[in-house]
């Protein structure tokens, strides 16, 4: 899976979790600071993430940065998603 299709996901993950439309989504934006995501909706996010993409999170990989901005997101999620669903 490329970063752009996982961009694509988040997107639309992050709309049904905030219940709006994310017209302006792209790699650059911060997920916290643009999207006004809480700690309890960004919980909600992982679990989505884990479900629909087959992620294993590693909570001892989960750095800061990792959640800058959705381009660092998908960046992550690319480098753990199960090498069989790569593709």
């Amino acid at each position: 899976m490329e970063s752009k299709d996982i961009i694509e996901h988040l997107q639309n993950s992050l709309s049904v979790i905030l219940d709006r439309e994310l017209t302006e989504f792209s790699s650059e934006t911060r997920i916290f600071d643009d999207l006004g995501l809480n700690s309890m909706r960004f919980i909600e996010l992982l679990m989505s993430l884990e479900d629909t993409l087959g992620l294993v999170m590693d909570p001892d990989s989960l750095e800061p940065e990792v959640f800058h901005s959705a381009g660092s997101l998908a960046e992550y999620i690319r480098t753990r998603l199960d090498p069989a669903a790569v593709g």
